[in-house]
């Protein structure tokens, strides 16, 4: 059970939502008032999902709902949660939206409830609630063109630089303040006779895009034209960012990084051997717990160093939405509003399980007094926040567009021009995004 100790740092330990019980008890506004519902959930595997199915219980006793929960690897959960919902009978009534790639497929079939309706209705919507709270670029991801609300964001993921203190300092290498520096430090870095390398990051096509994007935001440059109409992956911009991305992964990372995504980066770099690490701040926890990592003391947390025109951080949103198919909204609703509270934001941030979109849990000083991550860690997802961009193109067909760009990428890890390569995949991919343009 989450305890009340972990959040405000209190030495009572109440349960989540106790006190909130007891305020609510002279509203109008009642957890209990889908007493004896039950609902059906569908996640996608994750840190963040992790948390919630732990916890699941103590949201069944505030609210007398009974709930069923799943978690399925994304590459599975998304051609599901597609299928089912388009033929107008999903076996959910909550289910977790990856917005990064889903966010035009679901607006386009018009599957999910506008959650604006929940959120304006005093009567279903707990007064601690704060929708006011959440941070306007995950609302962003979660709203249409239209203004429909159809996704409540509960994680938005920030790319961020993990960096190795001890091997800078052995090496007497400052820590880089440009993508120039970044790459001349990794080549300072690296020492391959000692098995020590300056960069790790994911090489595997269709994982690889965001750590390319990262460097093409240092361009100032997206992937597709603000109105998604034209492909810009064969810009000089976007050379420029090929030829960073493969110059640090054949030069200066570890052998095999070709086949590498988080994981197989995450590991490299937990055992020491490794200075810089660009990757997801969901990935952060295993990495400060020293039986898990070699790096634990060392560890060091950063922004992504500017490009020549600018500086973000690629970002990515998920979040929990409610088909329109469903007969359960209400108790439905009841779920999303407790999985997207401030007391789970809290306990996302202490498990290092996401990046709850919600401003007021970042700047909580007895959580940061609270958790296991130094200040640096919290500096540096505020700064990421606020710099956030997304790491991927908002259309239909996303998945397609890493896979041909991602093999290019891939391509030129083993050899090839990485212009030839970009121009190449850019004429594959235009006839799939005409196609998607035409309805």
């Amino acid at each position: 059970m989450i305890r009340r100790r972990h959040l405000l740092g209190a030495s009572a330990a109440l349960p989540l939502f106790a006190i909130v019980e007891r305020a609510n008890a002279q509203s109008k506004f009642d957890w209990k008032m889908a007493k004896g519902a039950a609902i059906e959930v569908n996640f996608q595997k994750g840190p963040n999902a992790d948390v919630l199915q732990a916890h699941q219980k103590e949201f069944e006793e505030l609210t007398g709902i009974k709930v069923g929960s799943e978690q399925i690897p994304e590459q599975q959960q998304r051609p599901k949660v597609a299928l089912e919902l388009s033929a107008g009978r999903p076996s959910f009534d909550v289910v977790s939206v990856a917005l990064h790639v889903q966010k035009r497929l679901v607006e386009r079939g018009k599957w999910m409830e506008d959650l604006r309706n929940w959120v304006n209705n005093a009567n279903v919507t707990a007064p601690e609630f704060d929708f006011a709270d959440f941070a306007e670029p995950g609302l962003r991801w979660g709203t249409a063109a239209d203004g429909t609300l159809h996704t409540l964001p509960t994680n938005q993921d920030v790319w961020l630089m993990f960096w190795n203190k001890a091997i800078f300092a052995e090496k007497g290498v400052a820590f880089p303040k440009t993508m120039d520096e970044m790459y001349e430090a990794s080549r300072a870095l690296t020492d391959k006779s000692k098995g020590i390398y300056g960069m790790v990051g994911r090489g595997l096509k269709n994982a690889n895009l965001p750590l390319y994007t990262s460097f093409l935001m240092g361009m100032d440059q997206d992937t597709i034209s603000k109105d998604g109409k034209t492909l810009l992956m064969d810009t000089p911009a976007a050379v420029w960012a090929g030829e960073l991305y493969k110059k640090l992964l054949t030069e200066t990372a570890p052998p095999g990084t070709v086949g590498f995504n988080w994981m197989e980066s995450q590991t490299s770099f937990s055992q020491g051997k490794v200075a810089m690490w660009i990757d997801g701040i969901g990935f952060s926890a295993p990495l400060i717990d020293p039986t898990k990592s070699r790096v634990a003391k060392d560890i060091g947390f950063s922004p992504v160093p500017p490009g020549p025109k600018a500086q973000h951080s690629a970002t990515f949103c998920s979040g929990l939405s409610i088909p329109v198919a469903t007969k359960k909204k209400l108790p439905a609703w009841l779920y999303i509003q407790w999985a997207a509270s401030k007391e789970m934001g809290k306990e996302q941030i202490r498990l290092g399980a996401g990046t709850p979109p919600r401003v007021s849990v970042w700047e909580d000083a007895a959580v940061q007094k609270a958790s296991p991550f130094p200040k640096e860690w919290f500096e540096t997802s505020l700064t990421c926040q606020k710099i956030g961009r997304p790491g991927l193109p908002e259309i239909v067909s996303v998945t397609e567009f890493r896979d041909v760009f991602g093999i290019a990428l891939t391509n030129t890890l083993a050899g090839a021009d990485v212009k030839t390569e970009l121009v190449k995949a850019t004429e594959a991919f235009k006839p799939i995004l005409a196609k998607e343009l035409a309805g």
